[in-house]
């Protein structure tokens, strides 16, 4: 059999073509490779403190003895419904994150980011338009000139108007497409901006998820507050009506002034104007609790009792420099750091050459019978372009000099969103820690007052003490009961804020 010599039949290569296609290649790649401004890195911040900080405070031992058992969380990584655990109150908030309207905004703003992102990363593409049929018809006059009008009598003949007679008369259909080679880096910079804005709107949807969940849990505890307010003043009210009837009794009886009568019935109607103020103030929440949830005002049932409301013991808060990838909000600002770092690059790239190359291809014909003809018809367009800016009015020295100036503004929000989160922080440990004192001096308190308000009532059936002493011992017992609801309910919101201020709440 005999063998034939491929190499010997093929066409010459034509090396000169090939050199020049290398060469152009190995031009594209190293101006693919010249890409100005600077790579993100984040900022390290020498003055941010190692640990919270809380003045005196007993709560820090116990936070470091859960820090160093086995079973502790970190409170930031405990799901919300872990941490909450009242039945009641998770439904609400299920309700609130399905239908809380801000909620819903922030999840709209997170496919406006997805579609910017999408489209940046398209710019890498070549954009392609295309003219489906064009028809181009053109009217001269006479005098337009002189080709033009014997043109025109080779047309018409020897009947040529003087006026308004076609001088040129097109068919057109084209396929064009542009490419922008991106050299500097721009196109690149653009999406990075894009890629850090939608991360920032995801960050946006945690942060509104974490501050819903937290006033939805804050109202519920004013509710349940409130509630438990309004039946110890209607208790307070009859007791004082009890008072009253006695003092009245005694009246009557010729032992005691009208004086006395009408000192115990002022304090019966001060007690009794309390119940309504309460029930006002729970309206106005439970309507607030209505609108977080996304739905006009209605009863809402409530069948916790503050005094059994408790949440997860063992839990580490981890330290400051956690924040920035706990807290949605500190996360929100570097990311605006990456974007606005971006747009610096993209403001660089600017300033030097851009290179685009276009194309077309179509079908284009003086006469309508040969316009589909591709032979005769058909055309072909290959063009390149570089575009260097010289002299813009000092427009991309400005844009330029701007993003950099707008670039550390972004570091400095990042660096105060950093502070304020662990100032917050520290705020909520402090608030807990005093709110837990205060709370054991106001049960300490109110049983002094019950027992005063015992002996009170005792002694004044006894003839033992007067009718003020009894409205003394009542005040103070009143009192005493709404400030120790009052300090547990400031007590549960404020785990509440500490888990917010740690970045929980949206897992």
């Amino acid at each position: 059999m005999k063998t034939i010599n491929i190499n010997t039949i093929k066409r010459k290569p034509n090396i000169s073509r090939y050199l020049g296609a290398s060469l152009i290649l190995l031009i594209l790649l190293i101006l693919g490779s010249c890409k100005v401004g600077q790579k993100y890195e984040r900022p390290q911040f020498d003055d941010v403190s190692e640990e919270f900080y809380v003045k005196d405070s007993v709560l820090n031992d116990s936070l470091a003895e859960a820090a160093i058992s086995r079973d502790s969380l970190m409170m930031s990584h405990i799901p919300w419904r872990e941490f909450i655990e009242d039945s009641t109150l998770i439904s609400l908030i299920d309700t609130a994150l399905v239908n809380n309207i801000n909620l819903q905004k922030a999840m709209r703003n997170m496919d406006i980011g997805m579609e910017y992102l999408s489209q940046s990363k398209a710019n890498f593409l070549p954009s392609v338009n295309a003219t489906p049929a064009g028809f181009r018809r053109e009217y001269y006059s006479e005098n337009y000139n002189n080709y033009g009008s014997n043109r025109a009598r080779r047309n018409h003949g020897e009947n040529v108007p003087g006026s308004l007679y076609t001088e040129r008369l097109e068919y057109t259909t084209a396929l064009q497409a542009d490419w922008e080679l991106d050299i500097w880096g721009k196109l690149r910079w653009q999406k990075e901006a894009a890629r850090a804005d939608f991360m920032k709107s995801q960050e946006f949807k945690k942060v509104v998820q974490t501050e819903l969940i937290a006033e939805v849990a804050s109202t519920y505890y004013n509710l349940i507050m409130l509630k438990s307010q309004v039946e110890v003043a209607q208790k307070n009210y009859a007791l004082n009506d009890s008072t009253y009837n006695i003092v009245k009794l005694q009246y009557d009886a010729g032992e005691t002034t009208s004086l006395a009568l009408q000192q115990t019935k002022s304090q019966q109607l001060k007690a009794q104007s309390l119940i309504p103020q309460l029930e006002r103030a729970y309206t106005v929440q439970e309507n607030k609790l209505n609108r977080l949830l996304g739905r006009s005002p209605r009863p809402i049932e409530l069948n916790a009792d503050l005094d059994d409301i408790e949440f997860q013991k063992k839990y580490k808060t981890g330290v400051p420099l956690e924040l920035i990838k706990n807290r949605p909000d500190v996360a929100m600002a570097e990311y605006e750091l990456i974007a606005q770092n971006a747009r610096t690059g993209v403001a660089e790239a600017l300033k030097y050459p851009s290179l685009s190359i276009g194309a077309g291809l179509g079908l284009n014909s003086f006469q309508l019978e040969n316009f589909f003809d591709p032979v005769s018809s058909a055309f072909t367009l290959l063009n390149g372009s570089i575009f260097q800016p010289i002299f813009n009015n000092r427009k991309l020295k400005t844009n330029y000099r701007v993003a950099l100036s707008e670039r550390e503004i972004a570091q400095l929000e990042f660096k105060d969103n950093l502070i304020g989160a662990v100032e917050d922080v520290s705020n909520s440990l402090t608030r807990i820690n005093k709110l837990t004192e205060e709370y054991k001096i106001a049960q300490e308190r109110i049983e002094v007052t019950q027992k005063g308000l015992k002996d009170a009532a005792l002694l004044f059936k006894g003839g033992f003490a007067n009718y003020l002493e009894v409205i003394t011992a009542q005040s103070d017992a009143l009192e005493s009961e709404l400030n120790e609801i009052n300090t547990k309910k400031q007590i549960l919101i404020a785990n509440i804020e500490l888990y917010r201020s740690l970045g929980g709440g949206w897992q």
